[in-house]
């Protein structure tokens, strides 16, 4: 099985194309920065790593990618990987992986990605509603008789 699921940042925006012919097919090409789950010591220093992980998305994905997706942007990608090579101008094989998006999603709240952008990369504190005032015990209080009303025993 060849199933990929990935979670991380856009580098850049998305470079989108449009084959060639008849029914010309949008094809949309993205980087993301994934960060790993562990941190290098180099010198001391406790360094956050990513693998920077190209993605390509046809059609319809592709066209989404170019309307909504913008560098600093947080999503969700599965897809598949692909290989494949070529031989470049020079006369040697160059050899390519990429992730071929079967489906993208927001990984976060456009009010968060805006503020992970605005402050540079990374978080600035959010303004968030308090919570509701709730009973000693922790529970909401529910009024007596309520039973007869609900839908299920």
């Amino acid at each position: 099985m060849n199933k990929v699921i990935l979670m991380g940042r856009l580098t850049r925006d998305p470079e989108i194309r449009y084959s060639q012919g008849e029914n010309a097919t949008a094809v949309a090409r993205y980087t993301l920065a994934v960060d790993r789950r562990f941190t290098r010591r180099d010198g001391g220093d406790n360094q956050q790593t990513a693998d920077f992980i190209p993605c390509v998305a046809f059609g319809r994905s592709a066209e989404f990618a170019e309307r909504y997706f913008r560098k600093g942007l947080k999503i969700v990608v599965t897809g598949r990987i692909q290989t494949g090579s070529y031989t470049n101008q020079e006369g040697q094989k160059v050899y390519t992986t990429d992730v071929v998006v079967e489906d993208q999603e927001f990984a976060e709240s456009k009010a968060a990605s805006d503020n992970y952008t605005q402050s540079g990369g990374g978080f600035a504190p959010v303004d968030r509603p308090a919570p509701s005032a709730a009973v000693g015990d922790g529970f909401m209080n529910i009024p007596d008789g309520i039973d007869e009303e609900l839908p299920f025993n």
